[in-house]
């Protein structure tokens, strides 16, 4: 195969990549009356091009269950801001995890 075949599959793989993955995910997505557990400590060694997505706590409408941590693609220019649940009243809402410029 060309080097500008493979160079050009390797661009359009990237294009790809990037619009299937939203920039900004941060609508609230799930309610529950009761606080989530303290989040888990997940040691993960550092890895090459990618960052850390830390796990959270997923709500199953009766109790929470934990949805470990995983590894994503790094974007230049932007930083992960991780899953997490804020209180609204007397109730908790997970906001998704999402990318920032």
């Amino acid at each position: 195969m060309s080097t500008i075949l493979k160079a050009t599959l390797a661009s359009l793989f990237l294009a790809a990549s990037a619009v299937a993955i939203p920039t900004v995910a941060s609508a609230a997505s799930e309610t529950a009356d009761a606080a989530p557990p303290p989040p888990r400590l997940e040691p993960v060694p550092p890895r090459e091009g990618y960052i850390w997505a830390p796990g959270y706590w997923q709500w199953n409408g009766r109790d929470y269950k934990w949805a470990s941590g995983s590894y994503i693609y790094a974007r230049r220019g932007a930083h992960w801001v991780p899953d997490r649940w804020e209180q609204v009243g007397s109730h908790w809402q997970h906001v998704h995890g999402h990318w920032e410029q």
